[in-house]
């Protein structure tokens, strides 16, 4: 099921985590939640490769980026996690980071420190074990005054569930009594969960989803408008209808037409981590590929509308811009085609299952502002591209197979102020992630 026979299906991100043990929105405010200053937006000008793409869209300018001019650097911030999956702020400006243990534990990163009573322990709801486990967290995105924070994990039964709970008062701690039930979504195989929840700028809860695993997608599910599978998804968790606590936003491409209400986009294999620039709402995927090609996904916002509506990444007809089903000859039309694709096979350890980042937009490392990092989840290695950067783009190493430590690269995250995290799946630490320019 997986592209290398050595290697085991891994968590979520395909990964196939390798070895089962080892392994959008123009207008832009002034400030962030956590009151950090950014940069205005840059007048929109056309991209040509994004005009012969599909749902042609307006992206910004690139920015004055200069990713030759970057060196990586981590800062540990806290280890003791078991196979951390993500990092993220709450969006409160507290400072605290809320740390995702594949596991089942949500824990807690404050004032530096690492709190002994986890912040929600899921163990007993969830399964685990190769790509399955507690696999996201979203808070609202008016927290605390919306006091909710939601999570997505496959329960005993191996079915996607996304969930609800709510927080008190300036608490570490959440209750599981407070549990309120969003969605279920059955899985056929225990690969290709996805996982990732994010809500967007238009304050709706994004949810992404593999394509219910199985080498090749066998039941073509990611192309299929009647499967939740191989899709983002869109919904309004504000607003329950008398049958279901969501409702689907009226804007999503399928309603009133075939295709199931919720789905936002489709055609995706197994999207592992994604996310929306906070400075401009474009949409980045990182989409794990089949057994050749690791894929990044970039989707502008066309006016009002965020990025990626009715978009078909083109899984599995393609593998990043390669055909995968049929073997050639196969038709793009309608595809839309990666920003970056890298190969497995490369001189050194080979990759095998992209892990997708983030848009720099902090300010503690100007010299990577309007940078774009992702990484592999095997090598370890770390590339950076421009935001505004053309499509194709070819991705610039700024962290390679030797660096120390080596890292087995499950997520990145991004805290209140917009700065960058890492999760090192297999050594149980979160790093913070710096840059300096290049001397």
């Amino acid at each position: 099921m997986t592209r290398h026979p050595r290697l085991m299906p891994l968590p979520a991100f395909r990964f196939a985590l390798v070895l089962t043990a080892v392994v959008g929105l123009i207008g832009v405010p002034t400030a962030t939640a956590a009151g950090v200053p950014r940069a205005p937006a840059a007048a929109p000008t056309v991209d040509p490769d994004v005009a012969r793409q599909p749902n042609a869209e307006v992206a910004p300018a690139a920015a004055a980026f200069n990713p030759s001019n970057v060196r990586l650097g981590l800062t540990q911030v806290a280890s003791g996690f078991t196979n951390p999956v993500l990092v993220t702020g709450a969006g409160d400006g507290s400072g605290r980071l809320f740390v995702v243990e594949q596991t089942g534990r949500v824990r807690v990163i404050k004032g530096g420190s690492l709190l002994p009573t986890p912040f929600l322990d899921l163990r007993s709801w969830i399964s685990t074990g190769g790509e399955r486990g507690l696999l996201g967290l979203a808070f609202h995105p008016d927290f605390p005054t919306h006091p909710y924070v939601f999570v997505n994990f496959t329960d005993v039964r191996g079915n996607t569930v996304v969930e609800r709970f709510t927080v008190g008062a300036g608490a570490d701690t959440v209750s599981t009594a407070t549990a309120y039930h969003i969605l279920t979504i059955g899985q056929p195989y225990s690969n290709h969960n996805g996982g990732n929840i994010v809500f967007g700028r238009d304050g709706f809860l994004y949810i992404g989803m593999g394509d219910g695993g199985g080498a090749g997608d066998p039941g073509n599910r990611a192309q299929n408008l009647n499967s939740y599978l191989g899709k983002l998804l869109r919904i309004d968790i504000d607003h329950p209808t008398s049958t279901r606590h969501y409702r689907s936003p009226s804007t999503n491409p399928y309603v009133g037409r075939a295709g199931l209400d919720e789905i936002w986009a489709r055609g995706l294999r197994n999207p592992w981590r994604w996310s929306f620039d906070r400075a401009t709402g474009t949409l980045w995927v990182g989409d794990v590929g089949q057994s050749r090609y690791e894929e990044v996904d970039r989707i502008y916002h066309v006016g009002s509308t965020p990025g990626g509506r009715g978009v078909n990444f083109g899984w599995s007809t393609m593998e990043g811009r390669a055909c995968y089903k049929p073997s050639s000859g196969c038709s793009t039309s309608g595809r839309w085609l990666p920003q970056v694709v890298y190969p497995h096979v490369m001189s050194g350890p080979d990759n095998c299952s992209i892990t997708g980042g983030f848009v720099y937009r902090g300010t503690a490392s100007p010299v990577l502002w309007g940078g774009y990092l992702f990484g592999d989840f095997c090598s370890g290695r770390i590339w950076v591209v421009s935001a505004g950067a053309r499509t194709p783009a070819t991705p610039t190493l700024v962290r390679g197979v030797s660096a120390s430590p080596h890292l087995m690269i499950s997520s990145f995250g991004e805290d209140d102020a917009g700065e960058l995290y890492v999760c090192d799946w297999s050594a149980g630490r979160v790093y913070r992630i710096t840059a300096v320019p290049r001397a």
